[in-house]
Order: C-alpha cells, then sequence, then structure tokens
C-alpha cells in the first residue's frame, strides 16, 4: 500500500498549504462509498479509487494486458461482489490491495499503482504520481 495517513494535529498551516502546492487533490475520502469505485480525469491521465476496509487503492485506469481502460460503465471497475478490479474488455481480475492479476490474460502482470497522501480526509495524489 502506497498511501499514508497524515492528521491534522502533526501538520501545521504553513506546512498544509506547503503539501496543496506540490500535491493534486483527488477527492473527498467520502466521495467514495465504502466497497465501491471511482474513476478521475487529471490532466491526460485516468485513474480510479477503490475504498475498502476504509482504504482508498488508486491506481492508472490501464489494463496491463492491452493498454485500455478497465471499467465497463462510468465508474464501474469491480466486479460483481466488489471482491476484485476487473477490466471489462478480457475479464482480467485484480487484487484491490495491490493490483496484482490473479485471473486472466495478463496474470502475473499488476496495475500502476498511484501514491497518495490522506490529509485532513482529503486525497492527495504526490507530486510524481501520474508523470510518466
Amino acid at each position: 500500500m502506497r498511501q499514508s495517513n497524515l492528521t491534522t494535529d502533526a501538520i501545521n498551516t504553513t506546512t498544509n498549504k506547503e503539501i496543496r502546492k506540490v500535491m493534486t487533490r483527488l477527492c473527498h475520502v467520502n466521495d467514495i462509498d465504502e466497497g465501491a469505485s471511482k474513476g478521475f480525469e487529471i490532466g491526460d491521465k485516468k485513474l480510479f479509487a477503490v475504498k475498502k476496509d476504509a482504504v482508498i487503492y488508486v491506481y492508472e485506469n490501464r489494463c496491463p494486458h492491452l493498454g485500455i481502460e478497465l471499467e465497463w460503465l462510468e465508474n464501474q471497475f469491480l466486479d460483481s461482489e466488489g471482491a476484485l478490479i476487473q477490466c471489462s474488455t478480457h475479464g482480467a481480475l485484480f487484487l484491490i490491495e495491490d493490483g496484482n492479476c490473479i485471473s486472466g490474460p495478463c496474470a502475473g502482470q499488476q496495475l500502476r499503482q498511484i501514491d497518495t497522501v490522506i490529509q485532513t480526509d482529503e486525497v492527495y495524489l504526490k507530486s510524481n504520481a501520474v508523470a510518466n
């Protein structure tokens, strides 16, 4: 997991402003329901987030097998049980916690996880998170 939590008690106002200058806000933690997923566009990058057990995992919206977007409908990145990330094109299944493909033509490969920080209930992408 590449997510770190920063509490407001541990960070002063000056630091908060500095963090916001070097990071990109993705969403509020409550914008994603527990057990659900949501897609985002940041510049020319397409990302998605999944909330599982109160942890938010963010990935590039790109299948490692074909390089295509994963969702079958808007914000629908999970299988019917909500237990795994599923590629809509060929059904590959990925673990939510680390993006590893456990079934399908890209078995053994993984989704590109995006580094994030949660600060005062806002999810931020680290400054280099969406670089090529």
